[in-house]
């Protein structure tokens, strides 16, 4: 529990621009499964979110606030592979179909990103970007 609360006060201590873009991570993959748990793809993606953010506070425990976060998404890449195969069932112009596909790209930019981040960290820049708070 600690290393939740150490993880989220260095969320608070990034630029806004970044803590706006978590909370849309958040909002598409926790919160807006939770409208269609009747369908095996928010089911898949809601337990791919929890996996993916336990294993986030893994890698801060480890590392602090440091480019190595991004492979905390690491699982996102068969996510959106799964989401992908299902569109062709998934209309495009109801309220899933639209979340589904906004997913999918939302996911696709965070996972360029995440790429950027490791691989400046195991090209060597491994300083956390914000000092670890302390509870």
């Amino acid at each position: 529990m600690r290393w939740m609360l150490e993880f989220n006060k260095a969320l608070m201590k990034q630029p806004i621009a970044v803590q706006v873009w978590m909370l849309v991570l958040v909002a598409a993959n926790g919160v807006a499964p939770l409208f269609y748990l009747d369908r095996l793809e928010a089911r898949v993606t809601l337990g791919v979110f929890v996996t993916s953010g336990m294993l986030m506070v893994a890698i801060f425990s480890q590392f602090g606030y440091a480019r190595i976060l991004g492979l905390g998404h690491i699982l996102w890449l068969p996510l959106v592979g799964f989401l992908w195969t299902r569109l062709s069932q998934t209309p495009a112009d109801d309220f899933f179909g639209i979340w589904m596909r906004s997913l999918i790209g939302v996911n696709l930019v965070s996972l360029l990103i995440d790429t950027v981040e490791v691989g400046r960290f195991v090209a060597g820049d491994r300083e956390p970007n914000v000092a670890r708070p302390k509870c």
